[in-house]
């Protein structure tokens, strides 16, 4: 009657000798793709990213302020084309010149009409002077972050020179490399296209066992935007599962709290999107997938550091939706973690961002909800450990929280009399009267099911529902076409002499 829920609208990512300004963008940097991250509590991200960070160097400004160059005419393009093509001395300040002047959207479109601009950009890129092959990968970077899809695929030519620097020596390079392919496989399927057959899965395979944080996080935003691509469940993400990337993308996320957050918040989204593909979940499974993230909510409870990272509630929000996507296939996996310390581990954890991050109080319902809906254990343990006036404190939280408390509800009250007997002791009865009046149809619906359940299996409930002023409640809802039909079913309930309505009401066991 309480179905599983799957949530896949995300649902929805680093010397000392550049000096001060150059570690202040880096942070400005990291707190911009800290905001993408967070964009994707509610839906996918399909996002693009810039690493700029000497911005204000090679803009002239101060401060690192990013100010928008102003469009060039052709001719000014083709200048700065011609510069580049000099051997001169002078090529790396024509290529900071060029850097800068591809931050307009209209010199982009310019400049890759141009015959022989990627061509000569190419060139550049691999040259064995290193100065001037980060500026050319800084132009080709600048180049990918163009909403119009004509640039990127005027970029084709260079996807098998990034794919050969990922296995480079510089860190900043690497990183550069990563992010600049992630943001052409955004606007092209012709660009993911040819990037499979040049063996993009097999290099992001080797690369993801680096040390370096920097070219993880890179990494982890190149894949999940792979990951999200219309054909991934056919075409890419059987090419992941064949790999070492879901293993080492679930030690990653697992442990995040003592290595990478940045990464492991961006694979947490990957393992999310795999997840939703609904092509991948007995891969998952057999990984142990389950059982690692169980354990991970187990020992981020057990060690919630009142200073806790900033951004940690980010890796916990793709995390809970794993949990619960997993749990909504019909495949019996609740058996992999039948462990009620589970629960306490997600209520301690909801409880811990509450206040300052609400938006996971609802990813964490949808979890409780998967882990009752079919499954008595959970239900049980829910009761025993006496988090019922936990999850009753969770309905003020929002519109949602109050309609998903009330599923779990009913996820318990359909287990039988016993249930319904011990949410009967319980204050829920003087919770339902206030949702009765809301002008919610959808929460005042849920509500309806609960008391359909409570007077079918406990009547003493209705009793008391009846002397509470619950009787009037139900008679407004008879002219709201949406509800009147259960409304005047339940009056019907209440009208009835006590235990005639169930055979069900004899001595019942305590849970325990």
């Amino acid at each position: 009657m309480w179905a599983r829920w799957r949530r896949c609208g995300a649902g929805a990512g680093a010397g000392a000798s550049a000096g001060r300004a150059v570690e202040e963008l880096r942070a400005r940097r990291r707190e911009r793709e800290a905001a993408l991250r967070k964009a994707r509590r509610q839906e996918q991200l399909v996002s693009k990213r810039l690493l700029r960070e000497d911005t204000g160097a090679s803009a002239g400004g101060q401060d690192g302020a990013e100010i928008a160059p102003d469009p060039l005419s052709e001719d000014g393009v083709l200048e700065l084309l011609r510069g580049v093509q000099k051997g001169s001395d002078d090529r790396k300040r024509w290529l900071s010149r060029l850097r800068w002047a591809l931050q307009n959207k209209e010199t982009q479109q310019k400049f890759v009409r141009l015959d022989g601009s990627i061509r000569t950009l190419i060139g550049l890129f691999t040259s064995s002077l290193a100065d001037i092959q980060m500026e050319a990968a800084r132009c080709l970077h600048e180049l990918s972050h163009s909403s119009d899809p004509a640039v990127a695929e005027a970029c084709l030519p260079v996807t098998s020179y990034l794919l050969t620097y990922l296995s480079g020596h510089s860190i900043e390079f690497t990183e550069l490399c990563l992010y600049t392919l992630g943001n052409l496989v955004v606007e092209s399927q012709a660009m993911r296209k040819q990037l499979l057959p040049q063996g993009i899965i097999p290099v992001l395979a080797s690369c993801i066992q680096s040390p370096h944080e920097a070219v993880l996080e890179g990494l982890g935003y190149l894949l999940s935007q792979l990951l999200q691509a219309k054909e991934a469940p056919t075409e890419i993400i059987p090419l992941v599962l064949d790999s070492v990337l879901p293993q080492h993308m679930l030690r990653l996320v697992c442990s995040g709290l003592k290595a990478g957050l940045g990464a492991a918040v961006e694979f947490a989204w990957c393992l999310h999107y795999i997840i939703c593909s609904h092509a991948a979940d007995a891969a998952l499974l057999s990984l142990g997938v389950l059982p690692a993230l169980t354990s991970f909510l187990l020992d981020l409870a057990s060690e919630m550091p009142q200073d806790a990272p900033e951004g940690l509630e980010l890796l916990v929000c793709p995390v809970l939706r794993c949990l619960g996507n997993l749990l909504a296939e019909e495949s019996g996996c609740e058996a992999q973690i039948q462990d009620e310390r589970l629960l306490i581990a997600l209520f301690l954890v909801l409880e811990h961002f509450l206040q300052e991050h609400p938006f996971l109080i609802q990813e964490g319902l949808w979890l409780l909800n998967n882990l009752t809906a079919d499954e008595p254990f959970f239900c049980s343990a829910l009761l025993s450990l006496d988090l019922l006036p936990a999850l009753l404190q969770l309905v003020p939280c929002s519109q949602m929280a109050s309609v998903l408390v009330l599923t779990v509800l009913c996820n318990i009250a359909e287990k039988g009399p016993a249930y319904c007997q011990h949410l009967h002791q319980q204050p829920v009865l003087p919770l339902l009267l206030p949702i009765l009046s809301l002008p919610d149809p959808e929460a005042v619906g849920q509500c309806l099911e609960l008391l359909h359940l409570l007077f079918l299996y406990w009547p003493e409930a209705a009793t008391d529902f009846v002397r509470q002023g619950g009787h009037w409640a139900l008679e407004q809802h008879q002219s709201t076409p949406q509800l009147q039909e259960r409304a005047r079913a339940l009056l019907d309930m209440v009208g009835q002499p006590l235990g005639a309505s169930s055979s069900c009401h004899t001595a019942l066991p305590a849970f325990s």
